[in-house]
């Protein structure tokens, strides 16, 4: 048998509010044509399809064309809920779709009923959260560790009489495994680890929800997700692994990586030193991430940096050797002060002591008085149909927590 592995598509994912959908397509346009090219006789998905339990029509649209292209291309396609994923909706008309190759496994009513690929038994567990599969699976714990455990007893059942090989394909944060900032947390209170070898018995584990590929014991993998969704993944190859399972239960696994839409690049130092330095002319087309060293934080540092890194997302200050005051800006104007005060040394809070000049004051000023104008219009406004609400044209008016006497906030 040779399948893909992939996993954590996240279909409809942004990133820092870039949507990320035409990226996901061209992947998945990527992967029909490895199943043609490769003669693949399966593709599994351990996980994460979705990024969101309801995903917008678009996205269910581009999901339902690449399932029809992958099974026209050749391939059983396999599916497996993963925490982002409302089971119930992926797992809609499984049973009807499994005649068209199609395999949709999200219910604990399906552990231990294998897709068979040829001579392969494929084991496709759902994301098992164990406060809701723990009974029903009569699981030791109420953790990650014991559902997994109760499942792989049910597939490890059926395997017993069967002989050959297998695959088991599950959505788990498996001990050893390298985690990267744009993983939702499925651990509470410590319990959500799985030792590797919860998955002993079958040939190769095909693992989800660990975005960045890896091997964390023999025959035990995480694909990673085909596309990047934070700074921190910066460094990853993006793809699938195409495995080769012989009839022993041997494997040959090759890394086919995806296509980059976009790359990422993290920047760091004085403003004007990243707009004139050559050595980062490779980052002008890349997603970027930019840290400022300036003593003091640069004007207009976004739109200054997008001059030449037209798409930077995300802009970080640290300023190089400066004493930073860490005491917090509540701190700092605990005691009484005039607003006119606080909103001045709140501009100096963000630019490290670089106080507001007068222009900024007067500007600041104005918009304090504009601000009291139209509070003071819209208690008027109200007056009419709740009296007595005079009392709030005060700064600081009404009882106790922002309310009046009588209860009206």
């Amino acid at each position: 048998m040779r399948f893909l592995h992939t996993s954590d598509w996240h279909l409809g994912r942004s990133f820092h509010q870039v949507g990320l959908l035409g990226a996901q397509v061209r992947v998945l346009d990527h992967l029909v044509e490895v199943v043609r090219s490769e003669k693949v006789d399966a593709v599994l998905v351990s996980g994460d399809v979705y990024d969101r339990a309801l995903p917008s029509p678009e996205t269910v649209a581009a999901l339902g064309e690449a399932l029809v292209r992958l099974v026209d291309a050749g391939a059983q396609v396999v599916l497996s809920s993963g925490n982002h994923d409302s089971a119930i909706r992926l797992g809609f008309a499984a049973g009807l779709l499994e005649r068209s190759g199609l395999h949709i496994r999200s219910s604990v009513t399906d552990i231990g009923r294998p897709v068979l690929v040829g001579d392969v038994a494929v084991h496709a567990l759902p994301y098992l959260e164990p406060a809701a599969t723990a009974d029903a699976l009569g699981a030791s714990a109420r953790t990650h560790a014991g559902v997994l455990g109760a499942a792989m007893e049910r597939v490890r059942a059926d395997l017993a009489g069967r002989g050959g090989p297998s695959v088991v394909m599950a959505h788990a944060f498996v001990t050893g495994g390298a985690t990267s900032d744009s993983e939702r947390d499925i651990a509470v209170g410590g319990v959500g680890a799985v030792h590797p070898d919860t998955f002993a018995g079958a040939s190769y584990a095909a693992l989800g929800h660990l975005h960045g590929r890896q091997e964390v014991a023999p025959g035990v993998r995480y694909s990673g997700s085909p596309v990047a969704m934070s700074f921190s993944e910066w460094r990853h190859t993006k793809g699938s692994w195409l495995v080769d399972l012989a009839a022993d239960g041997t494997s040959r696994v090759e890394f086919v990586e995806a296509p980059v839409e976009r790359p990422l690049r993290l920047l760091r130092g004085d403003l004007e030193d990243l707009l004139r330095d050559r050595a980062h002319d490779d980052a002008e087309g890349a997603w970027v991430q930019a840290t400022l060293t300036d003593a003091a934080r640069p004007r207009a540092a976004m739109e200054r940096l997008r001059t030449r890194f037209p798409h930077a997302l995300v802009l970080q200050w640290q300023p190089q050797g400066a004493a930073v005051d860490l005491t917090s800006y509540a701190a700092r104007v605990g005691r009484p002060r005039q607003d006119l005060d606080l909103c001045c040394d709140f501009v100096g809070h963000v630019r490290d002591g670089r106080a507001a000049d007068d222009e900024e004051r007067l500007l600041l000023r104005d918009a304090l008085e504009a601000s009291r104008a139209a509070r003071a219009q819209h208690v008027d406004e109200l007056g009419a149909v709740l009296p007595g609400l005079e009392d709030l044209r005060r700064p600081g008016g009404g009882g106790r927590d922002g309310e009046r006497e009588d209860g009206v906030a």
